[in-house]
């Protein structure tokens, strides 16, 4: 398998897994934290969990995202590239802003100090990863 394939394959693959995750929160599920106190300090870095529209919509931008990666939504070639493009301007910039701990820039509330933490270590790394993925399935 080409580099590109497997690239491709694990940046579509996370991304709907990262979109049934959104899915599982939005109708109330805790996974994979203990309860939904733990989730929205983990998450969101506030008391509670976004609403049911705020997961089921970054779940469907996740799933569009994966279906572009994948190369199996309904679009041409150029569209599909425009839409490559996007998603990795936007997961490459919530990368960054994670990584650099300025999430708090971008949203409007101040998320707690263990949300930054795991931005900083994990959430914003993957997002960078999965925007050169997107840029890699481009080609």
């Amino acid at each position: 398998m080409r580099m590109t394939s497997i690239a491709t394959a694990t940046t579509s693959s996370a991304l709907a897994a990262l979109s049934a995750l959104h899915t599982g929160w939005g109708l109330g599920s805790s996974f994979p934290f203990a309860s939904r106190e733990q989730l929205a300090d983990s998450v969101a870095g506030t008391s509670e969990v976004p609403g049911p529209p705020e997961c089921f919509a970054v779940a469907a931008l996740l799933t569009g995202a994966a279906a572009l990666v994948a190369d199996v939504a309904p679009v041409g070639p150029v569209t599909r590239r425009l839409g490559l493009a996007g998603v990795a301007l936007v997961l490459g910039g919530r990368g960054a802003v994670g990584v650099a701990g300025r999430t708090s820039s971008i949203v409007p509330w101040t998320p707690s100090a263990h949300f930054d933490r795991l931005d900083r270590r994990y959430y914003g790394p993957l997002c960078l990863l999965l925007a050169a993925g997107a840029l890699v399935s481009a080609r």
